[in-house]
């Protein structure tokens, strides 16, 4: 039996400018993430969407959702590899499209760490490791295009 995990999430819309939706223009795209027993975060849609450039926005936490859970996968895989990773910065970057009268999706996500580890005979097998992060992590696993992977390593 397969285990399922439950998550719950709670978005306040907050940009109520005194007349609701009564008008595209007139109303803030601004809300706020909510989740028991963390941080607020405060949100908004992207810039081209009328929103607030200063606050965090979907696409955003998608493309960190992504990177995120390939970074936890891969530093899981290369402690059970015998590989030390001491620093793992990541520039992701995605590319959305939008359709002609509304909508879009995302089509293509790189992702680009910088990993640094101890011995320079692990380079290859830890570059290998990135395919099976990107097979065991929960969010690729849940796009309909690939993620892909651009890893340049250090040794420190």
């Amino acid at each position: 039996m397969k285990k399922e995990h439950h998550y719950k999430t709670t978005i306040t819309w907050t940009g109520n400018l005194g007349e609701g939706t009564v008008d595209a223009r007139y109303y803030s795209r601004d809300h706020t993430l909510s989740i028991k027993n963390k941080e607020d975060i405060f949100c908004s849609s992207d810039t081209p969407f009328r929103g607030d450039g200063t606050k965090h926005n979907p696409e955003d936490l998608f493309l960190y959702a992504l990177s995120s859970c390939h970074m936890l996968w891969y530093l899981h895989l290369c402690a059970d590899n015998g590989i030390t990773v001491v620093e793992y910065v990541d520039n992701a970057e995605g590319i959305m499209q939008e359709n002609e009268g509304g909508g879009g999706n995302f089509k293509e996500v790189t992702l680009k760490p910088t990993i640094t580890i101890t011995n320079k005979d692990h380079i290859a097998k830890a570059n290998e490791l990135h395919v099976l992060a990107n097979k065991k992590c929960f969010i690729a696993n849940s796009c309909n295009f690939a993620v892909k992977h651009e890893a340049n390593y250090l040794v420190k």
